[in-house]
């Protein structure tokens, strides 16, 4: 098979001998550097796609879903490209803060908000929260009659929209953990009690249909849902989520940041002049602009059966294939012009049979270990799901640009596995 560039960074570049550059800076000069794994990222690629997505739906009108990859040098970025920071708990929070992203530029998302995270927010001042159940509008009525400043508030909303993805990331539907249902009454509910409240203020309300979509007609149909409702209440502000999908594969397809935003403006274009409408991509923001680079370390032919090529990686760094099924490419970062005439299964380091990166991979010929293996699209919930299970260290990030390179996050060590032991 050859090589979709469509899969991989914005930036990259394949040199006659069949070497990969991303951000004008060698893969395997950046494997030597930094180590492996490795998550690499193309600066310029993050910033084009903020760009877009500011120029697609207008700016202070796209909020960033930090939960898909979140650093310090992460939150800047997007603050600086004009993006607001949507973060989901305390911690994305505290990351966003100590990036030097103004509180007013956050909001607070999550089913089962804490006091703490509630109080924090609060006193912070996000943009506003999105509340999500009965029990959090009680939590907060009690935090403001402590002392806590009364927020601005959407009520998340769930729509009854079925989307096309993966269950574990399907949100919209009426049996969802998430928000208040419309269909049961429970949404109309929450807006009365909100409304009623003198200590909340109500700007707005909020849907989310699921993660991954790749029909933007599922997106027009919650926004048909949302204005509907939306129309009778009076309010200022209208969030109608994320999701939006990308390609992984060379099957794959995926609607671009326009199709997405030419649903949008159509499906919105009845709401009274001057309301203010939120969009919150996360996935189609990052996930292209990234790439995990790792080393081969054993490659295990099972005659008549099939191959295993194990990398220094797996389920700690890449846990969407294991959760969701998930379908990558594989590439070798120095052998891009080489047919992928051989198939493999990509498996990872550690003690599960389940640790599979890839389970049909097609491979360049002859993969040996010390080799470069490289899967593209893993820009988005990869690192941001990254875990120490049988203690293997969490990869660094890296972000390359204009032919050079920048940590953005370090290795860890094998201290940092005992720093919290007491």
């Amino acid at each position: 098979m050859s090589i979709n560039m469509s899969l991989l960074p914005t930036s990259s570049t394949i040199d006659a001998n069949g070497v990969l550059s991303i951000g004008g800076v060698q893969i395997d000069h950046l494997a030597q550097q930094f180590g492996t794994p490795l998550f690499v990222y193309d600066e310029e690629n993050l910033r084009s796609q903020c760009k877009q997505a500011v120029a697609s739906f207008g700016p202070d009108n796209v909020i960033y879903a930090s939960k898909a990859f979140l650093c310090k040098a992460m939150a800047r970025l997007a603050h600086e490209e004009g993006l607001l920071l949507d973060v989901a708990t305390g911690g994305e929070l505290f990351v966003a803060l100590e990036a030097g992203v103004p509180a007013n530029r956050c909001v607070l998302h999550g089913n089962n908000k804490s006091d703490d995270e509630l109080k924090t927010a609060m006193t912070a001042g996000v943009r506003h929260i999105v509340v999500d159940s009965f029990d959090e509008i009680d939590r907060i009525e009690k935090l403001h009659k402590a002392g806590a400043p009364a927020p601005r508030v959407q009520i998340r909303i769930t729509p009854g929209v079925h989307v096309e993805t993966h269950a574990y990331i399907s949100t919209g539907q009426d049996d969802s953990k998430f928000g208040f249902n419309l269909a049961n009454g429970d949404a109309h509910k929450a807006i009365e009690k909100c409304k009623a409240s003198s200590f909340l203020n109500l700007v707005g309300i909020h849907c989310h249909i699921g993660s991954n979509v790749l029909a933007v007609e599922n997106f027009e149909a919650a926004a048909q849902v949302m204005v509907s409702l939306f129309a009778s209440l009076q309010l200022p502000e209208l969030t109608l989520g994320g999701g939006l999908g990308v390609a992984y594969t060379e099957e794959d397809v995926a609607p671009s940041m326009q199709e997405w935003a030419q649903v949008f403006h159509r499906a919105t274009q009845s709401l009274p002049t001057g309301t203010r409408v939120y969009v919150e991509p996360g996935r189609s923001i990052v996930a292209r602009a990234g790439v995990t680079v790792y080393t081969v370390g054993t490659v295990k032919p099972i005659e008549g059966i099939r191959t295993y090529i194990s990398v220094d990686g797996g389920m700690s760094d890449n846990s969407r294939p294991m959760m969701y099924g998930s379908e990558y490419e594989a590439y070798d970062p120095m052998r891009m012009n080489d047919h992928r005439s051989d198939e493999a299964r990509i498996v990872g380091k550690h003690c599960e049979s389940g640790d599979i990166l890839i389970l049909n991979a097609h491979v360049a010929p002859n993969v040996k270990v010390g080799d470069l293996l490289l899967t593209p699209v893993t820009g988005a919930y990869g690192y941001a799901m990254a875990s120490n299970y049988n203690k293997v260290l969490r990869p660094a990030v890296v972000f390359v640009r204009h032919g050079e390179a920048r940590l953005v996050v370090r290795r860890e060590t094998p201290e940092d596995l005992t720093r919290l032991d007491v």
